[in-house]
């Protein structure tokens, strides 16, 4: 036995992939039901963004790292920060510590998020099906959201946020079949494996 293979360790921790997709996942949908207009911005939503989709993302990304998953750690860590900023965006006006973004700021900022996850949805291709939906929704998502701030046109924020539920909804069900198949030890639900 050599040197490197007498002290490679095994890695048996767990997927951390399921918990970063199920916090973006449930947190997007609760954001965009309220972007569809069933309920308002309150302190559920942006406790979500803070706990679930936030810290839980980050922390997802950071064991994504230790298994050597570049674009788990890119992913789970850069949303569950944007989430984090999103939050920020909302609460640091109201706390009177700066003026809130104009219109055309948060434009810029969404297009930045639409054009990184349409960058990340080119990896996505060596993925997985599932992977493709969810990145592909939500670079959708990004630039609906975009176009709404920029015009202003109520009908395009309330389509986005219909978009937004079935966004979340393909990231839920994506972390789900992830679990589920682990547990059963077969495909319970199917992820389209893409063949390599």
């Amino acid at each position: 036995m050599d040197e490197k293979t007498r002290f490679e360790m095994h890695d048996t921790t767990g997927n951390p992939a399921p918990l970063g997709l199920l916090a973006f996942g449930m947190t997007t949908v609760l954001l965009n039901v309220h972007n569809a207009g069933f309920i308002e911005m309150g302190s559920m939503i942006l406790a979500m963004g803070i706990f679930y989709g936030g810290v839980a993302q980050i922390i997802a990304g950071a064991m994504e790292w230790r298994k050597g998953n570049t674009f788990g750690l890119v992913a789970f860590g850069s949303y569950g920060f944007f989430w984090l900023t999103l939050v920020g965006l909302i609460v640091m006006p109201k706390l009177g510590w700066i003026g809130q973004t104009s219109a055309a700021g948060m434009v810029y900022y969404l297009v930045m998020w639409g054009i990184f996850t349409l960058l990340l949805f080119f990896g996505t291709l060596k993925l997985t099906r599932a992977l493709q939906v969810v990145f592909g929704t939500l670079t959708i998502l990004f630039f609906l959201l975009a176009i709404a701030t920029g015009t202003g046109n109520e009908a395009v924020g309330q389509f986005a946020g219909y978009e937004g539920i079935v966004c979340g909804a393909s990231a839920i069900y994506t972390g789900i079949a992830q679990v589920l198949n682990e547990v059963y030890g077969k495909r319970v639900l199917p992820l389209g494996i893409v063949q390599k």
